[in-house]
């Protein structure tokens, strides 16, 4: 899996590639990231990469010069230049485990994070972009939704994780979240081990486990459909 990522702030990926889950698939070669700062595709003295938008309003929009000029370098540098475009705007598809599993079986894909107040709207017109949000809220650029896309594909990658089932047993890997977890002390601070996991009994503990699954996803469910 080889992602690049096209951002304004490269070094904010620095220690997150290098760390957990990601610095042991990057240690594996599961996975690849290029970070690519487009600002370097700027080409005036000031390297301006945003302007105030047509029409007054607040804030700066990411211009289409630089962004179109990174894209289309890293396309034709690439090993595969029919891969996936990726843009994190608040307008985009909610992100979720079906997108990290398409994402994690991409040979290689491109990643644009944005800043300021937007992109230009050719920018979203100039490429046939995968649109995707970590939610409805803002932030302020889309590194962090860049660097939650490529955790969540790259645990996902055969021989990354210590136990093969342990990415099919997550929350949402079978449309329901995972049942609760307990380890060592079987007490601690009156609170109790549930007997059945001490039982030794598996497919009492496999029911146990996909009841508590339900119940969860149903209060999780209830909780989206009526947000507070």
């Amino acid at each position: 899996m080889k992602v690049h990522v096209l951002t304004l702030f490269p070094r904010l990926f620095e220690a997150f590639l290098d760390e957990s889950i990601v610095g042991i698939a990057r240690e594996k070669g599961a996975l690849e990231v290029s970070t690519v700062d487009y600002r370097a595709y700027t080409t005036d003295r000031h390297r301006t990469v945003d302007d105030r938008p047509y029409g007054g309003g607040p804030g700066m929009v990411i211009k289409p010069e630089p962004v179109f000029a990174a894209v289309e370098d890293v396309l034709a540098r690439a090993e595969r230049r029919d891969m996936p475009l990726v843009l994190f705007t608040p307008q985009g598809e909610p992100f979720s485990q079906r997108r990290a599993e398409w994402l994690a079986a991409q040979p290689e894909s491109l990643m644009l994070c944005g800043r300021y107040e937007g992109f230009d709207e050719r920018i979203h017109e100039g490429f046939d972009w995968v649109e995707l949000s970590l939610g409805p809220f803002v932030m302020s650029g889309g590194e962090i939704a860049a660097m939650a896309a490529i955790e969540s594909a790259a645990r996902l990658l055969p021989g990354v994780l210590g136990h093969e089932e342990s990415a099919a047993q997550d929350s949402f890997a079978q449309d329901l979240l995972d049942h609760p977890h307990y380890t060592r002390p079987p007490s601690f601070r009156d609170r109790d081990v549930p007997d059945v996991l001490l039982s030794g009994d598996h497919e009492r503990i496999a029911r146990w486990r996909r009841s508590r699954s339900e119940e969860r996803t149903a209060r999780w469910a209830e909780r989206i459909d009526t947000p507070r």
